[in-house]
């Protein structure tokens, strides 16, 4: 009798790249868009209720050998659990680079970076310009145009490198191009394969306008938000700070401008139910005279609340439970007063 042959298993090579990134703003949508002209592999774009659970489920595919975060922010109560996650990641050898321009505590970079995750971090910059810049030797020169547009729509094209980056192209042009773009991805929030698809012809060098039935798309867009300010006018609440409003029939990002302008105060709110996960989505933004810090305060003021929130100094978000959100902005309001 001969011994039976030991068959040796061979792993599989780790070949997968993954793009997880933000999907309700262009920032997000044109950082993935970046990310994949420049390193191939697939997208993963999520919402910031939705972000922790899809980080593990990539966090579990076998393949994975590269994972790029873009624009995703982090709050008090899942950036521990973020760090955890991504050091694990470490461990199995996965390359990882954090993309952000969202405010973080200085004590989670340290933690990123001391388990070698790469942190490409600048607050005054948005997402899309700092991947261009990490990635610009692996790019076409078309992809200065989406960052410049990406620029606009997270309002930092007067930014350093958001303002040289424009400053290549007819401002009108871009500035038509960024907003048709905003309104196609805020206008298929509920159908995530056709933001994959802009993910895809962004990242082949189509303009927006080249995109089928984008102008047509925006058009409808423009229309509903035209009907907002008459339901913002009738709906609107003001506290001493702030003004604030439920939104039923639209994204509260849309709606949040439009409140805090007719508001008459320095901070606007606007909150619609997500009855999908049992919270209300708010969206915060401040006028040019309000000092305060929102994303900073939003964060620590949401995780208080048993949610989670964050972002730029004059526009923030939050994700707060169903039964808490009048208790928050009743809370936000008075913290505004003591600053």
């Amino acid at each position: 009798m001969t011994a039976a042959k030991k068959t040796k298993t061979v792993k599989k090579p780790r070949t997968k790249v993954i793009c997880l990134s933000h999907m309700e703003d262009a920032d997000g949508i044109c950082a993935a868009a970046l990310v994949r002209e420049a390193h191939g592999g697939d997208s993963v774009l999520v919402d910031y209720p939705g972000m922790m659970p899809a980080l593990e489920m990539v966090a579990q595919d076998e393949k994975l050998k590269t994972l790029i975060i873009c624009d995703v922010g982090l709050a008090k109560n899942n950036q521990e659990k973020f760090v955890d996650i991504l050091s694990g990641l470490r461990k199995k050898r996965v390359s990882i680079t954090y993309i952000d321009h969202h405010d973080i505590d200085p004590e989670i970079v340290k933690k990123l970076e001391k388990a070698k995750i790469k942190v490409i971090h600048d607050t005054n910059e948005c997402t899309t310009v700092q991947v261009y810049d990490a990635y610009k030797s692996k790019l076409s020169d078309h992809s200065s145009f989406i960052a410049a547009c990406a620029a606009i729509t997270d309002y930092m094209e007067d930014r350093p490198k958001g303002a040289k980056l424009l400053q290549i192209y007819d401002r009108q042009f871009a500035l038509i191009s960024a907003t048709v773009l905003t309104y196609n991805i805020v206008g298929h929030q509920k159908d995530p394969d056709y933001l994959l698809y802009l993910v895809e012809v962004l990242s082949e060098s189509k303009y927006p306008h080249e995109i089928p039935n984008s102008f047509e798309f925006a058009q409808i867009q423009v229309e509903k938000l035209a009907g907002m300010i008459a339901k913002v006018k009738k709906s609107l609440k003001t506290m001493k700070n702030l003004g604030y409003m439920e939104i039923l029939d639209a994204g509260a990002s849309g709606a949040v401008n439009f409140v805090l302008g007719l508001s008459g105060k320095e901070v606007g709110v606007a909150y619609k139910e997500r009855v999908d996960h049992g919270i209300y989505a708010v969206s915060i933004r401040g006028s040019k005279s309000c000092k305060i810090h929102l994303g900073r305060l939003v964060n620590s003021l949401a995780a208080e609340f048993g949610g989670s929130g964050g972002g730029h100094d004059k526009a923030c978000g939050a994700v707060i439970p169903k039964a808490k959100i009048l208790a928050f902005v009743k809370e936000l309001n008075s913290r505004l007063n003591q600053k």
